[in-house]
């Protein structure tokens, strides 16, 4: 039986969270067109959720769209931002409608049916069948309450040593990644690529019996990890001064961008915006002098991952001596600012310096990046004088000895000429023409070559899955221990895959599951 975009609109009001709307006032309008023709009015009022059919009143927000696009936006066939984008879809006010999305379940017209009756079998008990995992954190376990890119690698990295790493999510607005593009069997290609050996626990936290729930894993964990904007966990009855109470012991730690009591705190921000204020995108600029966009997000994975993983187990080593628990508070935009050690040392010395690149960012011709007569690159890192003098013995150019350290004509003079050189011959060629010598030369890999790369999967550093007949790659945690890695790996969770076997370690019993399942407060795969 096909689906109408009506009836996914008259199940609005059964697909409604009251929890989610206590502060909410919000008139909405609907506007439907193409293979069906309505309108219909839905109001939100403080915890109450009622639908009329037609407009009425004056509205908070008004969408217009198909029926068809309607239908792909409510059952996730279609990804809610590039509908926009396409202008397949027109939402007057985009803040009143994140509120708005957030009360409401997604629509299944399967899932009253299949709570009813689901056997609480061998299929839906995750990681019942899971072997425990093994590393330097084990025994160690992690309540993840993180999102998107920040918290959710820092904590696969913990999970690849060992920590038992539970990643909580709502059933009805789990991890946004798990819709972003691309999609590898109808999950994010990144979803995939930042959650590997973790367990999935779906559940409605906010509700009373969630919250319960929750309260007791925490109780029986050893670190909590949360990237919302300072006051949401307070909000959630989940802060740190109240969990400290149920169990001293925890380690919890905050992510976010511009720290907890900050004048920009509750400031929305990217990664772009933290290396702005840090002075990294500053200082990496292209010869007009222009800031250049890293290609990956530095504050997000060094600022927030790297010092995630690195405050966990420094306040683990604290725990064993003081047998009790801490707070720690990551901003992103901090942690960005130890990038700028050398170059903020080097403006500090000479701050008359007129602006441009500096040292290690391009400014010298024996650190720097050369097209080859192929398209692709090599990067020369030739900074000491035995490497640099190997270098222009090889090229017959032994006057370039002398002005490793120039002023910036003749570095340039000399970025110009070696740049001439190295369209001579192919990455390739110059690979084996320096083959025999010691001077820093790589070459500089793309997307297509980093997966083949000789160094790279000598150092294990790739871990591949197949899904969907397809096999993938995920980066590897690189830390190497002499007691060696676990490798018994599994991809990252469907969502709710391991919430019936967390369960039942907190003793829930199978009707009390059963139950937490039909009121929507749970969900299994």
């Amino acid at each position: 039986m096909a689906i109408t975009a009506r009836q996914i609109l008259e199940s609005a009001p059964h697909r409604f969270r009251p929890e989610k709307a206590n502060d909410l006032h919000l008139v909405f309008h609907f506007i439907i067109s193409g293979d069906e023709n309505f309108k219909f009015t839905l109001i939100v009022d403080h915890g109450a959720c009622e639908l009329i059919e037609a407009l009425n009143g004056t509205p908070s927000c008004v969408v217009t769209t198909t029926a068809k696009t309607y239908i792909e936006l409510e059952t996730g066939q279609a990804n809610p931002q590039m509908a926009l984008m396409l202008g397949k879809i027109k939402v007057s006010n985009i803040s009143e409608m994140m509120k708005f999305a957030k009360c409401f379940r997604r629509f299944d017209p399967q899932i009253l049916l299949e709570k009813k009756n689901a056997p609480l079998s061998q299929t839906n008990q995750g990681s019942m069948m899971r072997n425990k995992r093994t590393g330097p954190l084990e025994g160690v376990r992690i309540v993840d309450f993180t999102r998107l890119l920040p918290g959710p690698l820092a904590t696969m990295m913990l999970a690849d040593m060992g920590a038992d790493v539970i990643k909580v999510e709502d059933p009805d607005s789990p991890d946004y990644i798990r819709g972003f593009e691309p999609m590898i069997e109808g999950t994010s290609a990144f979803y995939y690529a930042l959650n590997r050996n973790k367990r999935s626990l779906a559940i409605n936290s906010l509700s009373k019996e969630g919250k319960a729930v929750i309260i007791d894993l925490i109780k029986h964990s050893d670190v909590l990890i949360e990237q919302y904007r300072p006051g949401v966990m307070k909000k959630f009855g989940l802060d740190h001064e109240t969990l400290r109470t149920i169990n001293p012991r925890l380690i919890y730690v905050s992510i976010t961008g511009y720290g907890q009591d900050s004048s920009m705190s509750q400031a929305a921000g990217h990664d772009i915006n933290y290396i702005a204020i840090a002075g990294a995108l500053g200082i990496t600029i292209d010869d007009d002098l222009e800031p250049v966009i890293p290609g990956f997000q530095l504050a997000d994975i060094a600022g927030g991952s790297y010092m995630t993983i690195n405050a966990v187990t420094a306040a683990l080593y604290k725990r064993e001596k003081t047998n009790t628990g801490d707070y720690i508070d990551i901003a992103m935009t901090d942690s960005v600012l130890p990038f700028l050690a050398l170059p903020f040392a080097e403006y500090q010395a000479n701050s008359n310096r007129r602006k441009g690149k500096f040292q290690l960012s391009g400014s010298q011709a024996n650190y720097n990046t050369y097209k080859c007569n192929d398209g692709k690159f090599l990067a020369l890192g030739s900074l000491e004088p035995k490497f640099w003098n190997s270098v222009c013995d090889k090229l017959g150019k032994p006057q370039w000895k002398e002005k490793i350290i120039g002023d910036p004509a003749t570095q340039n003079e000399i970025k110009k000429e070696l740049q001439h050189i190295f369209l001579q011959k192919s990455r390739s060629e110059w690979l084996t023409f320096f083959s025999e010598e010691d001077i820093c030369l790589t070459p500089v890999n793309d997307m297509s070559e980093i997966g083949s790369d000789a160094y790279l999967n000598e150092r294990k550093l790739f871990i591949d899955f197949e899904l969907g007949g397809k096999q993938i790659k995920t980066i590897a945690q690189p830390i190497k221990f002499e007691s060696g890695s676990d490798p018994n790996n599994w991809i990252a969770p469907k969502l709710g895959e391991d919430t019936y076997a967390i369960l039942k370690e907190l003793d829930l019993t199978n009707e009390k599951i059963r139950e937490l399942i039909t009121q929507n407060i749970v969900k299994t795969a």
